[in-house]
């Protein structure tokens, strides 16, 4: 399941971030790779201890800790800080899937790589190349949005960034672990909580809302680990 969140920031905000980044230090992605994702990563990337990447990241996460679409189909339970990349003259990732479990910073706290979300930051004009595909049992999804849009998908996925030939392309990108591990039931759960809001907005007296809520609630019950 794709979910792309539109206007997640607006134009002027991504491009605020997107300037106040281009005048950090970035470093050498793979520093951050496995032994595997070393042999196919040539990007950049921001050190942690970056002001500016915490105070967009915090930017990040309070806007999706507020949209309904982000919440519904990620049931977050933890949520790694942001992290935030950079590929040009070339720069790629290819083929890869993320590690499965991660550490919170600054602590000996785990987290189960459920869900990945990559916010852009660079409006696709401005650079060439640097789709991210996402394989899925379908094929393959290639995702460029606007500035300020995001993209929230598996994190067991298959996935690459194709090589940037021109221009920057700048994105933050990070992990939650939700409350339903399994992405078959998270998208069944999603599915029905989005049913039953359209079902709100057309037909708000339907007697139907009660049942569908009570079977959305006892299916969160019987699928969630807390």
């Amino acid at each position: 399941m794709l979910i792309p969140i539109k206007g997640l920031l607006s134009s002027e905000e991504a491009e605020k971030c997107r300037q106040a980044l281009m005048q950090e230090t970035w470093n050498d992605g793979r520093q951050t790779a496995g032994h595997v994702a070393i042999n196919v990563k040539t990007n950049l990337q921001l050190s942690r201890d970056s002001q500016v990447a915490q105070q967009i990241g915090d930017l990040i996460l309070d806007r999706l800790g507020a949209h309904p679409h982000f919440m519904s189909a990620v049931l977050p339970a933890k949520v790694l800080p942001p992290l935030f990349n950079r590929y040009e003259s070339g720069g790629a990732y290819g083929n890869h899937v993320d590690n499965a479990l991660l550490t919170l910073p600054n602590s000996s706290i785990k987290l189960r790589s459920d869900v990945s979300t990559t916010v852009f930051f660079s409006e696709p004009e401005q650079y060439e190349g640097g789709e991210l595909v996402i394989q899925h049992s379908y094929g393959e999804e290639r995702v460029k949005l606007a500035a300020g849009d995001a993209i929230v998908y598996p994190a067991n996925s298959m996935h690459r960034v194709e090589p940037v030939t021109e221009g920057i392309r700048l994105a933050a990108f990070f992990w939650s672990q939700s409350l339903v591990a399994s992405s078959e039931q998270r998208q069944m759960l999603y599915e029905l909580d989005q049913n039953i809001q359209t079902l709100i907005m057309d037909h708000p007296e339907s007697e139907s809302i009660a049942s569908l809520t009570h079977l959305y609630h006892n299916l969160l019950r019987h699928w969630s680990q807390t």
